[in-house]
């Protein structure tokens, strides 16, 4: 995901991912039983509702919001505030971090809340969508920790260290190693940096890439992984003994600034913007802050700076890619 207080994984080739496809079946056989079916839906639903089987009958508003955490605390509140106000949310959770973006450009969702804005200027640029943001939500810090040492100075020449091997993960990874003193990058590096960039001369350690999801079990095989927020609390983990964590607050960080997304075309939806909005409320980011112990940043930034820092790192995956 992006990087989320429970999941930060990204794909290694997001254009070449989508959504499963569904059973296909011959049409002909069944276009009769089709129209019956929903003739019995209509009629169950006119009796269950008096009549009313929509939203706007009933004077509410449903917004399908797709994501990776759906079991995550914060939604509970979250969604009983939003139902104070007449919106009713319903999360499609998935498992694969691939899903929630096609599943919103296809109009299977309305909005989703799962990736940073790095994250979805990769998948706009590699599958020529136009997806944006409409609402920051928070940024958690990437973190280096270790099972054998207790400090970075601790980790000998030629360690080892594991990174997340994803595109936007290990070039932060990457970043955090340098600000560690571990390794440096030729040019200093940048948000797409990949090992090859790795000035080994200049460098302490050697990088071993993992799946984002193996840097936790590889502890005690290496000297120090990188592991993503959401894994670390997984594993129980304790934060506050991570060797080394880059600052979710500096300018540094505005790439994995966590968005809630939508389609172009909605993004000045007044009941998108209001979720945003909810999002914020003291008893969201209450148990937000309980369930990252404290390492969850709220960001609450302007939709017009959110385009702006989308656009910007669209531009550059876009030269990277050329």
């Amino acid at each position: 995901m992006a990087d989320t207080p429970h999941s930060d994984n990204t794909p290694d080739k997001p254009s070449e991912v989508g959504l499963p496809e569904r059973p296909r079946r011959s049409k002909g056989p069944f276009i009769a039983l089709g129209v019956v079916l929903v003739a019995a839906l209509v009629a169950i639903t006119v009796v269950l509702t008096g009549g009313e089987s929509d939203d706007s009958a009933s004077g509410n508003t449903t917004i399908r919001i797709g994501t990776t955490e759906s079991g995550s605390d914060y939604w509970k509140p979250f969604k009983r505030l939003a139902a104070d106000e007449g919106i009713t949310i319903e999360t499609v959770n998935f498992s694969d971090y691939n899903q929630p973006n096609p599943a919103l450009s296809q109009g299977q969702t309305d909005l989703n809340l799962f990736q940073h804005v790095l994250f979805l200027a990769n998948y706009n640029v590699s599958n020529e969508d136009d997806l944006t943001p409409v609402g920051s939500t928070y940024v958690v810090p990437l973190s280096l920790y270790s099972n054998k040492h207790n400090a970075v100075e601790e980790i000998p020449e030629g360690g080892s260290v594991a990174i997340p091997k994803d595109p936007t993960n290990q070039a932060r990874a990457l970043l955090v190693l340098q600000d560690a003193g571990l390794i440096s990058l030729k040019n200093g590096g940048s948000v797409l940096s990949t090992p090859a960039e790795i000035d080994r001369a200049a460098s302490k350690v050697e990088v071993t890439l993992v799946d984002a999801a193996q840097t936790v079990a590889v502890l005690d095989s290496v000297d120090a992984s990188i592991v993503n927020n959401g894994f670390a609390m997984d594993a129980g983990l304790d934060p506050s003994k991570a060797l080394f964590s880059d600052d979710p607050r500096s300018d540094a960080a505005e790439p994995y600034i966590n968005i809630v997304a939508a389609r172009a075309e909605d993004k000045d939806d007044p009941t998108y913007r209001r979720v945003v909005e909810l999002f914020h409320h003291p008893e969201v980011q209450e148990a937000l802050q309980a369930e990252s112990r404290g390492t969850s940043v709220p960001v609450k930034r302007e939709q017009s700076e959110l385009e702006d820092i989308h656009t910007e790192l669209q531009e550059t995956v876009r030269t990277a890619q050329r």
